[in-house]
């Protein structure tokens, strides 16, 4: 493995590797609510509705909500300070410095090559099972169409950034035209008082029920995740200490906005309990208050938003990999940029053949969960208490969050509430992950001790 590190650097050109600010306020926006929506909120409005019994389920939205406001001033601050490709990577390695920070930059890359594949193929394998609802598909069939639309997603980001930048537009108008339409579908039908009615007095405040508003809230911030995408792209923003803030703000005000909207439309028109059993709840939504022929419609719709987003999320996490090679602390190679296009094709090429293979092994069920939990510690934690350590430095900043330190404050223990509410098997996974990756960089500081850093 030494010898194929040393002869793959070796191999690295140190030509093309500056990224072009090529992405405006506009852009920044789209390529964030557009990673925010995709296949999440259509297949976790049945879960969340299903934990929490009906109509409280709202309270897992606003919680969701609360959370990516309190953490977008985490990464909001970060982001306009330390403008460049990687994201976490680059945020974490600045926080905390010397071995540490390269520790604790090791494991959020380390946790990214197996955490980035999953997330596409997660909604990749959504796509498959909302296709359904078109063309009844097997097992097997379900695998190929999940594994084939990750190999369209690697054709169409192979290109230069401002031509996906234009193609984010497009698909944000998607998007947010098809979540309007769902919603404003609804206004003749819905009982919205019914939907919009909280008994909190029959709520029993125990342990049981925490448990659910854990595990509902934990669905409705993969719904939300993606907020924070811009930063994994700062390096390609323009006027970053402006945009990058301005963009994440305003796509969970919109996000926010229509998830709390579309779930009242939708428990205005179908009772809870048909919500919670749904494998496709837009589709019988739309069927409900139209026919089976808009349903359909729908339905196509559904799966545009869904290839939208994993084509945000895999522009996004290929800068990862990127970032850490040219730092010198990742294989060399992943450090390329395309020579005429300049955007890193080496990692999104790989990112994209382990999603491939992950779409093709994994089942949905517990993805979601496992996704999420492993990220807690090292990266979201991790950040808020890294943040708050370089306040006490009394540096100057582009960005200040209001209210400091509240909001760090608040999003490190709703955070920690998350994790602890989860599946002993989940937690096991994400310490599982946190100790081979001090292990593995235990090895790779004794192998390599001569690496740039």
């Amino acid at each position: 493995m030494l010898i194929l590190f040393v002869q793959i650097k070796k191999l690295t050109s140190t030509n093309n590797q500056q990224l072009q600010r090529g992405l405006s306020l506009t852009h920044a926006t789209a390529i964030n609510m557009i990673d925010m929506v995709g296949i999440g909120p259509f297949i976790t409005l049945s879960l969340i509705v299903g934990l929490m019994q009906g109509n409280l389920s709202i309270l897992a939205w606003l919680l969701g909500a609360l959370l990516a406001y309190m953490d977008g001033f985490v990464w909001a601050e970060l982001g306009a300070r330390y403008p460049e490709a990687g994201g976490s990577y680059v945020f974490l390695q600045k926080l905390y410095k010397g071995k540490m920070g390269r520790l604790m930059a090791f494991l959020f890359v380390w946790q990214t090559v197996i955490q980035a594949p999953l997330v596409i193929a997660s909604g990749s394998i959504g796509f498959a099972q909302y296709f359904s609802f078109l063309v009844p598909l097997g097992v097997f069939q379900k695998k190929i169409l999940s594994g084939t639309l990750v190999l369209l997603l690697v054709l169409l980001l192979y290109r230069g950034i401002k031509s996906v930048g234009k193609i984010s537009i497009v698909l944000w108008l998607i998007t947010g035209g098809t979540i309007l339409w769902l919603i404003i579908s609804g206004i003749p039908s819905a009982h919205y008082r019914e939907a919009l009615q909280l008994n909190l007095s029959g709520v029993h405040w125990n342990t049981l029920f925490f448990a659910a508003l854990g595990q509902a809230s934990m669905k409705a911030v993969y719904s939300y995740l993606g907020y924070y995408n811009v930063c994994h792209l700062g390096a390609e923003i323009r006027d970053p200490v402006r945009n990058i803030p301005r963009s994440m703000f305003l796509s969970i005000t919109g996000i926010a906005l229509l998830y709390l909207a579309m779930q009242t439309s939708v428990l205005g028109v179908l009772p809870w309990q048909q919500v919670a059993a749904s494998e496709f709840v837009v589709s019988e939504y739309f069927e409900k208050i139209y026919n089976h022929g808009v349903a359909q419609l729908a339905t196509t719709l559904v799966l545009c938003i869904a290839l939208a987003s994993l084509f945000s999320v895999m522009l996004g996490y290929s800068r990862v990999p990127y970032a850490a090679a040219l730092n010198g602390d990742f294989f060399p190679i992943f450090a390329r940029v395309h020579p005429r296009h300049h955007f890193p094709h080496v990692s999104l090429l790989a990112l994209g053949g382990l999603a491939f293979i992950f779409s093709l092994l994994f089942k949905m069920k517990d993805v979601i969960s496992a996704i999420i939990i492993m990220r807690i510690l090292i990266q979201f934690v991790s950040q808020a208490v890294g943040l708050l350590l370089l306040r006490k430095q009394r540096k100057s900043y582009p960005y200040k969050m209001p209210l400091f330190p509240l909001p760090a404050v608040v999003s490190i223990i709703i955070w920690l509430f998350i994790f602890v509410t989860s599946e002993l098997r989940f937690m096991g996974f994400a310490f599982g992950i946190i100790v081979a990756g001090i292990a593995l960089f235990w090895v790779k500081e004794r192998m390599l001790p001569a690496q740039k850093r």
